[in-house]
This record gives structure tokens, sequence and C-alpha cells, in this order.
């Protein structure tokens, strides 16, 4: 067996055009027929016409949810199926015996960080089979940030003041200072561990708030893929 494809990591393997392209779904099965472990990182719920294809090869899949908020998933991300939609991708991938995680990612200062918002995520993802959530809080760019600001204008002047006047500058992006980001991800971090769910962050720097995963792409649940049980 080969090493693992991701699929994508700056971009949705399944825009709408996926439907009848069906680009994705080659490829996909042109990777598992050459010895590729497949890793898929979506907010489609697309993804769950592939299950066939899926169960055949070693692989593992991260759905993106940002909040269970319809109208606020709505602004944050236009075009993606709404979040009721991916919870049922994560319970049919699951059925199947498909390994998925939950990437609670970017989590947004006064956006979709009200702890009582995502504690109801975090639990509404383990009821749905998740096996893991990994949470990484916004890393802000000039461009993005000014697209932000301009949808939520009462919140502006707080996000420039969190990412511009207080923040850090890390490999060319804004992150939040170091105290801000430890408080976004706690609220995550704790819910994930009551509800007993290995949690990760990704690109924030902090070994510490790595439980029980072992890895923050969801690379590391290819090895509850019920192939590697027959192995």
């Amino acid at each position: 067996m080969k090493g693992i494809v991701e699929l994508s990591t700056s971009s949705d393997p399944y825009p709408p055009i996926e439907l009848w392209m069906g680009l994705t779904r080659r490829s996909l099965e042109i990777l598992g027929k050459n010895g590729f472990k497949l890793l898929i990182t979506t907010k489609s719920n697309i993804i769950t016409r592939d299950i066939d294809i899926l169960a055949r090869y070693p692989s593992s899949v991260m759905i993106t949810i940002t909040t269970l908020n319809t109208e606020l998933a709505r602004i944050l991300e236009p075009g993606a199926p709404p979040p009721e939609k991916r919870i049922e991708a994560v319970e049919k991938l699951r059925s199947k015996g498909i390994p998925v995680g939950v990437r609670i990612d970017p989590v947004i200062p006064f956006i979709n960080d009200n702890p009582t918002e995502i504690s109801k995520l975090v639990k509404t993802v383990k009821e749905a089979g998740a096996l893991q959530v990994t949470v990484s809080t916004y890393k802000a760019k000039w461009d993005s940030l000014r697209r932000l600001m301009n949808a939520f204008p009462q919140v502006s002047e707080k996000l420039r003041e969190l990412y511009v006047e207080n923040g850090e500058f890390i490999h060319g992006y804004m992150y939040l200072s170091n105290e801000v980001r430890k408080s976004i991800l706690s609220r995550v971090i704790n819910e994930a561990v009551r509800s007993n769910l290995p949690v990760a962050t990704c690109r924030e720097g902090f070994p510490e708030f790595f439980i029980k995963a072992s890895s923050c792409d969801g690379s590391g649940l290819i090895v509850y893929h019920p192939l590697n049980k027959l192995g």
C-alpha cells in the first residue's frame, strides 16, 4: 500500500459541477486502484454518492461544519450545502463503516464562537457518528478579512482590533493572540472531552490540545476503515 493522497487542501473536491462531471469520483477510483489511501476534506454532501468507492479502499473523510445555524452558514459559506445536509452525510458515511471526522474550522470570534452553539455542534456531530473533531481559529489575510468585515459590519471593528491591532503575523497570516486563541479553542476542546470525542487543533502550535487524536487532518482515522480490520 502506498501513501495517502488528500482531496483537497485548498479547494473543495465536491463542487456542484461534480454531480455531472464526476472528475473527483474518477480520481478516487484511479488512486484507489493504484494502491493509494484516500483522505477527503469537504463541505459537501455529494461525497455520499461515492460511498461505494470509499468502501473499497482504505480511506477517511473530514467534513467541515462551522455552525448549525443555517442562516449564519449561508453568509459564512455561500454555495455550500446547509449544515443539516452535512450532518446527514456524516451519518450515511458512518453507517457504511467509513471513518469520518468533523472540522470545526474556522472558528471566528463574535461570529461562530458562542459557547452554547459550539457545545450543541460538538454533541450533534458525536451523535452523528464522528470519530474526531478538529478545530482551528480563523487566520486572516487582508482580502479575506475585508470580505468578512463587510459581511458582518456589526463586529467589523472588533475583528480589526483583534487581528490588526492585537494579533500576531505568522507565516503570512494574521493570527489572534495566543490568549484569545486558547480561549476560543478551549470551548471546543472541553466539550469534546466531555463527549469522549478525540480532538485536535490545526495550525495553532498547541500540542497539548491534541487529545486522543493522532492527526489534525483526519489521516489517522484511516486505521478504523473496515478493510484494515480484515487485514
